[in-house]
């Protein structure tokens, strides 16, 4: 069973972000907090406290009921997401949501951002297969942060995905970090800038800015 972490919970925010865990491409087994790609988003979580305080921001994370995507038509992260999406529009009426998903996560967000109170994605380092689809991303924010380093999920396909969607999203980025691997142990705060200064372009709240290039 998903289980969404409160981690900031303002009467009333002004944005709501949900963090979206990684995982496994095959796997039912049940998502615990020993588990590496949930508490990797933990620790992100705890990081944006300050910031999403400060801008009167809801922060929770969402713990998806199984650790594999399992290549189904309907993914269980997916489910777990638009569950979760549900609660927070009841919990939040017309407050924008922007969905934060790294690895899994990401490709989890790019499939859900299609709900009516989602304003767009931030995808860190996402698993986005060629020919992940770009529909839901129509009329919605995207931005992607890759690392040059990566060698778990694809930073290409990641920039192919962007380049794909850039027709129909109300706006698409792609940004490389040089150096940096899949799992956000280095550059720590680069990773965490880039979200709370996508956040601020998609959703308006401020934040002070820190300035990216996009890779070759």
């Amino acid at each position: 069973m998903s289980r969404l972490d409160d981690y900031v919970s303002p009467t009333e925010p002004r944005a709501v972000l949900l963090l979206l865990h990684g995982g496994q491409q095959h796997s039912t087994e049940p998502v615990r907090n020993r588990h590496a790609s949930w508490w990797r988003m933990a620790a992100l979580a705890r990081s944006l406290r300050g910031f999403a305080t400060e801008h009167d921001t809801a922060l929770s994370l969402l713990q998806y009921g199984q650790r594999g995507w399992n290549d189904l038509d309907d993914p269980s992260p997916v489910r777990d997401a638009r569950a979760a999406l549900s609660e927070l529009a009841g919990r939040h009426l017309g407050v924008p949501v922007v969905l934060v998903g790294h690895s899994m996560g990401g490709r989890t967000a790019c499939r859900v951002v299609d709900a009516s109170n989602v304003s767009g994605v931030v995808a860190l380092a996402p698993w986005l297969p060629d020919g992940e689809p770009t529909s839901a991303i129509a009329g919605k924010h995207l931005r992607v942060m890759h690392g040059s380093e990566d060698r778990w999920t694809s930073a290409a396909l990641s920039r192919a995905y962007v380049e794909r969607s850039r027709a129909i999203a109300a706006s698409a980025s792609w940004t490389s970090l040089p150096g940096a691997g899949h799992f956000m142990f280095r550059h720590s705060s680069a990773w965490r800038r880039f979200v709370t200064d996508s956040v601020t372009d998609i959703v308006g709240v401020s934040s002070s800015h820190a300035s990216y290039e996009d890779g070759p």
